[in-house]
């Protein structure tokens, strides 16, 4: 992990996300892509394709690099290689873009989750990147001084596709030498027996060769209220899912349920792409 995207709106919970990307830039010696996109009125954005220079739009570019310069100054970036862009596109299209351009390795995203708010992390947009995002993403809620992911949550069905995006979450807990919680949550629609499950899993960690976990089964009336309410119940520091793009997640995690616990919880959710 040497190159991390930082997208930002100057806001509060962008800047959260800021201060957990220093910490992993620093850990990782990597470099930090602080990225803030311009969603202009169509005239203006029409204005721009033409060629056209307009005093709103040269106001906007110079207030957006004011603020740039004065949030790249922050102590806690010291002595971390920063890069910044101002980019006139949409919050969403510029992000997935500019990490395919720039061969980003993870993405880190402040949010308010379900606050209502209207900043570019809330709502549509935080949604399409966790499900759509082909690197994984790292969504921070509220401000975290001392990032230290001791205890992960996997929540899964453990079938094959979850075991290309669970590579890159083991990947990250070895790093912070974490303990890695295997959970199976088990439904109404989605019913396993103890056993079964149990046997899914333990077969899963065989695989990867884990060493520091645990194999945990929940029962509850969603998968969504299952993830929140074990990781509630633990000393969790990281939610970590796997999704499956358009079509949703997979079947186990069918829905919403990626963009629900993004909302709803306050632990860092790790999400990758299946």
């Amino acid at each position: 992990m040497k190159r991390i995207l930082v997208p930002t709106d100057f806001s509060v919970c962008a800047e959260n996300a800021l201060k957990v990307a220093a910490q992993l830039a620093k850990k990782n010696h990597a470099e930090i892509f602080v990225l803030h996109m311009l969603e202009l009125p169509n005239q203006m954005s029409d204005a721009i394709s033409n060629g056209k220079s307009i005093p709103e739009v040269m106001f906007f570019i110079q207030k957006a690099k004011e603020t740039m310069t004065e949030l790249l100054d922050r102590s806690y970036l010291e002595n971390i290689k920063t890069t910044e862009f101002v980019q006139f596109e949409k919050a969403f299209d510029g992000i997935i873009t500019f990490t395919k351009k720039n061969n980003i390795d993870l993405i880190v995203m402040g949010s308010n989750g379900s606050s209502g708010t209207q900043e570019i992390f809330v709502g549509s947009n935080t949604e399409k990147v966790v499900r759509l995002s082909e690197i994984p993403v790292l969504v921070i809620k509220k401000e975290t001084p001392l990032f230290n992911p001791k205890e992960i949550v996997f929540a899964s069905d453990f079938t094959e596709i979850t075991k290309a995006p669970f590579r890159k979450i083991k990947e990250f807990a070895d790093q912070w030498e974490s303990k890695i919680n295997l959970v199976s949550i088990c439904t109404p629609n989605s019913f396993k027996t103890t056993g079964e499950a149990i046997s899914i899993m333990n077969d899963f960690a065989k695989e990867f060769n884990l060493t520091n976990f645990s194999i945990n089964l929940y029962n509850e009336s969603n998968v969504e209220k299952g993830i929140l309410n074990f990781a509630n119940s633990t000393q969790t520091d990281l939610i970590s899912i796997c999704t499956h793009g358009r079509t949703g997640l997979s079947h186990f995690f069918n829905g919403s349920i990626t963009e629900d616990l993004v909302n709803h919880t306050q632990f860092p959710v790790m999400t990758v792409k299946s």
